[in-house]
């Protein structure tokens, strides 16, 4: 008897970035208090409407991202739209959580929750927000910039840096207690200048639970790239270069097609 294993293959996940109730495509490194980022696009349809069109499409696994205050009308717009399609990230916290997975978010997304307002990291926090709600819904961001010795986590609007390295040791500790990890690169994230190879490469060498990497696809050949660098392991999020925020380099019907193909 011949036995088939069939290859993992990156999907993708379709994201709603929210910005003072808005949909936009904000150049990561850009978001700082009392400042106004760049933004690539601001969107003329709301978040429900995004939220609708992925259902229709069948995309799972997405995630709409409060980028600071005065998005959380909006959120719930959108996930009333797709009840359990969703994952929603910006501002949990173990006393909010369950709000928003009965308001229908699949899964909560949370960073600086974890850490001290100087960035320490703090485990009992995240056993809090275990007890909460359980791992199978929790997704944890390690969304990171580069430094010297590889990549640190980066809190609050990817302002603040942690004391916490994206690395096999880290993985290894959170993965545990949660279902998922996302990970922004935040220093390309926005730029549509490419992936980081490097940050690809190492996680999906590493590949124990579900990961979703977001920042610099430009193009398809960079969604191919995630693919053979991680050999499948590695989903993957297209925001500024994606034609459904405004971008040029990507067509949305082309990642439609990706997933049901793979």
């Amino acid at each position: 008897m011949m036995i088939c294993c069939v290859a993992k293959m990156t999907k993708f996940r379709p994201c709603i970035d929210l910005h003072h109730g808005k949909v936009k495509q904000i150049v990561g490194g850009t978001l700082r208090d009392n400042e106004s980022p760049k933004e690539n696009f601001v969107s003329s349809h709301d978040a429900a409407w995004y939220a609708q069109r992925y259902r229709e499409d069948q995309l799972h696994g997405g995630h709409v991202i409060c980028l600071g205050p005065g998005n959380a009308d909006a959120a719930r717009q959108a996930l009333r739209a797709w009840p359990g399609g969703l994952q929603l990230g910006g501002g949990i916290s173990a006393a909010n959580a369950g709000e928003w997975l009965d308001a229908g978010a699949s899964h909560v997304i949370v960073t600086s929750a974890l850490f001290s307002p100087d960035g320490q990291f703090l485990p009992e926090q995240l056993q809090d927000l275990v007890d909460a709600v359980g791992r199978e819904k929790l997704v944890i961001d390690l969304s990171c910039r580069r430094t010297t010795d590889g990549w640190t986590v980066a809190m609050n609007r990817w302002q603040t840096l942690t004391n916490l390295k994206v690395d096999f040791s880290t993985l290894d500790l959170l993965a545990n207690q949660c279902a998922e990890f996302l990970i922004h690169a935040a220093d390309v994230e926005g730029l549509c200048g490419g992936i980081d190879e490097e940050l690809v490469r190492l996680l999906g060498s590493w590949g124990r639970i579900p990961l979703t990497y977001a920042g610099g696809v430009a193009h398809m050949q960079d969604v191919q790239k995630v693919q053979e660098l991680s050999d499948g392991k590695i989903d993957v999020t297209v925001g500024s270069a994606l034609d459904l925020f405004g971008g040029s380099g990507v067509a949305y019907a082309d990642l439609v097609r990706w997933n049901q193909l793979s």
